[in-house]
């Protein structure tokens, strides 16, 4: 899938990668290899000295092409032997999705461009700002107030808004809300009727509904974890095991598994 048309899942992905090569030495790489921290380090110090104000929204590596990797598996894997190993960043700044292409081995920008069409994934900081907006924005604060509730059992989440062609569609998420007074499930408890939307290049609230008043659902009986449920689950259900006396019928080498 090209990273443009990413989602969210690219983030939780790009830190269990740098969880996972701060155990792996550097010359231990397969060109197919994932970006190790120091070279997503890297790729953040090139973006950073080449654009201002810029928020990443997915960076990984460009693959190289595949008589590469087999003229590399050939030569029995050796650690030198490297000619290809770009990063790929697709970033924001002004309004604007830039494409990056760098070459980490001589630390420099292969390729920059700017994309017209379409709109990168949402990373966690603007996710987090745009679904703080409402808690301190006035007709949503007196929203709260006209249905009884307390401001500060309130949460609020992003969800996108769908491609309605680019001169209709603006990078803008809508916000819903719900409440957590009386449960952790609190998916159960939806703050009905009200809606914002944010503009995410400009991060403020650009739309606000309050169409109707929906009593909010009890949070009786909504919490799903195994420690609170009376009675606890089904516990007819006689124990079991799994063994591999004779372990796995796989190996793993780094990132790969055979």
């Amino acid at each position: 899938m090209h990273p443009l048309l990413g989602s969210g899942f690219s983030v939780i992905l790009f830190f269990l990668i740098a969880q996972i090569f701060i155990l792996l030495p550097t010359n231990a790489l397969h060109p197919l290899d994932p970006l190790t921290p120091s070279e997503l380090n890297q790729v953040q110090t090139l973006v950073k000295k080449s654009h201002q104000n810029v928020s990443f929204h997915y960076v990984g590596l460009d693959e190289p092409d595949k008589p590469e990797v087999l003229s590399w598996l050939s030569q029995n894997r050796p650690s030198n032997f490297f000619h290809h190993r770009v990063a790929i960043a697709v970033v924001r700044t002004n309004s604007q999705t830039h494409e990056i292409k760098i070459d980490l081995l001589n630390n420099s920008i292969l390729s920059d461009i700017v994309y017209g069409d379409g709109y990168p994934m949402l990373n966690n900081e603007e996710q987090k700002a745009a679904g703080a907006l409402p808690l301190t924005y006035p007709p949503f604060i007196a929203s709260i107030a006209k249905r009884g509730l307390n401001l500060s059992e309130v949460i609020c989440e992003v969800f996108t808004l769908g491609w309605y062609g680019e001169k209709n569609t603006k990078r803008a998420v809508g916000v819903m809300c719900y409440y957590i007074d009386g449960t952790v499930n609190f998916y159960m408890r939806p703050i009905e009727g009200v809606m914002a939307t944010v503009d995410l290049d400009k991060m403020k609230i650009v739309q606000y509904r309050d169409r109707l008043m929906i009593p909010v659902p009890k949070g009786e009986d909504t919490d799903y974890r195994e420690s609170v449920q009376n009675p606890a689950f089904d516990t007819r259900i006689n124990s079991m095991t799994m063994s591999q006396p004779d372990g796995p019928s796989f190996t793993i080498d780094g990132n790969n598994v055979r």
